[in-house]
């Protein structure tokens, strides 16, 4: 298995309805490698973003069949991170990496 680099964990933020209002509770939610695990992840937000982690989740979301216009299309699954942070900080997803 090859080694993953500082950045390589972390592949792009989800912004939606649901994770906006849930920024609100200092909770930022991020698309992240298969391969990334809780530990490593807090490691890895606390070097890139300069803030401190108070806890992390990992939700598995399944490859699914979904039907638009009558076509069956299958919806790949990913795995995704929600990232609270300590009260008073955050994160500005605006300004990138």
């Amino acid at each position: 298995m090859e080694k993953l680099n500082l950045y390589d964990k972390i592949i792009a933020p989800l912004v939606t309805e649901k994770s906006t209002n849930l920024s609100e509770q200092n909770k930022i939610i991020f698309k992240v490698h298969p391969g990334a695990n809780k530990k490593n992840l807090k490691k890895n937000i606390e070097k890139i973003f300069k803030v401190e982690v108070t806890k992390v989740n990992i939700i598995n979301k399944k490859t699914r069949i979904k039907t638009t216009r009558g076509k069956k299309v299958k919806v790949k699954g990913f795995k995704k991170a929600i990232i609270t942070l300590k009260k008073g900080q955050n994160i500005d997803l605006a300004t990138g990496i």
